[in-house]
């Protein structure tokens, strides 16, 4: 049996059991899932849609709608009700709200842990009560809303999750035939490939496109007058997987964290399209991200690793993540 491959087992178990723990607890991408790390940095398109003449930036009334990457799970202070939502009075909706130095009374978080697509028309059930309909916080005289949203619907934290446990599989199969290499290079690929040339992953990313689309369509009629901002996700891996093998050792193949760069590409790029399609402002965080994924040294990561600093949450944005992203959105709400 192979020196190496007890710790490579017990590490690869203990990443799988809290990626696990960060879907049981309402965590998304959403963190699943996120925006495309290693991606070819795309200026944020604040001003794509704005004439010549720049319109005025928008202000209040502000609403915010989303998941966990803008709820701001588990960073301090923890906010509103349900707690189960773990919403952050430092998350960058507040933020964005103080730089546009609005009144209480003209802002709106309602983001939530966990969210779906579906969860911004219907009551979302969380661990200690309901969050309502996000879009109902909508109305008329709203001026401004960001919305962060696709990850859960793309199961992109299940995607991790699956790749630590198919790279365990194929480890214990090693060990089997008493080899040191993997059955297969990529096993997590391997996972979710199918024969007509796309995965599982694709077709949920698709779906969640089409489901988002129709809640761009609410979200204008709710509140014609809305500037409507659609934020990405920042990236989680680097553009070399090779260097998250300080952080991450063998948890997961080389290639399956390329696999899983590939993913959060595709999970961006569905938003832009939406976002353009639907006249709304696509925020992209891919790039301003770079450099601060998980695998970034603790001073400089926007998203913590699997293994977070005491009382973050795994493979979610601290606030420093927070802080940088609300400078991001800043910048394409006021040109």
């Amino acid at each position: 049996m192979p020196r190496t491959a007890r710790p490579t087992i017990a590490l690869t178990v203990g990443l799988a059991a809290v990626l696990l723990a960060g879907c049981t607890d309402n965590a998304g991408p959403d963190s699943g899932g996120s925006a495309a790390a290693g991606v070819t940095p795309a200026r944020v398109q604040a001003g794509a849609a704005a004439s010549p003449a720049a319109a005025p930036a928008p202000t209040g009334p502000y609403v915010a709608l989303g998941d966990s990457y803008t709820a701001g799970m588990r960073i301090p202070p923890q906010l509103g009700e349900p707690g189960g939502c773990h919403r952050s009075g430092a998350n960058y909706p507040s933020l964005v709200a103080k730089g546009l130095s609005l009144a209480a009374g003209q802002f709106k978080d309602v983001s939530c842990s966990g969210a779906r697509t579906g969860d911004l028309s219907s009551p979302q059930k969380v661990a200690d009560g309901t969050n309502p309909a996000q879009l109902d916080a909508l109305t008329a005289d709203t001026r401004l809303v960001t919305l962060g949203i696709g990850g859960n619907d793309a199961g992109f934290m299940e995607v991790v999750t699956e790749c630590a446990k198919e790279n365990l599989v194929d480890i214990v199969k090693g060990v089997i035939t008493d080899s040191d290499h993997r059955i297969s290079d990529s096993p997590c690929r391997d996972r979710y490939a199918v024969g007509n040339g796309t995965d599982e992953v694709q077709r949920k990313v698709d779906t969640a496109g089409d489901r988002l689309g129709q809640v761009l369509q609410d979200v204008r009629k709710r509140s014609p007058k809305a500037k409507v901002y659609v934020i990405g996700y920042p990236g989680l891996l680097p553009a070399d997987p090779a260097s998250c093998l300080p952080v991450l050792g063998n948890a997961v193949a080389a290639a399956d964290l390329g696999f899983l760069v590939e993913k959060e590409q595709q999970l961006n790029g569905m938003l832009r399209k939406r976002a353009e399609a639907a006249g709304a402002v696509f925020v992209d965080l891919s790039g301003p991200s770079a450099g601060h994924d998980m695998c970034a040294g603790e001073d400089k990561r926007w998203v913590e690793p699997p293994f977070p600093a005491q009382g973050l949450a795994p493979i979610h944005p601290n606030a420093k993540g927070q802080e940088a992203v609300s400078g991001v959105v800043l910048k394409a709400i006021k040109g």
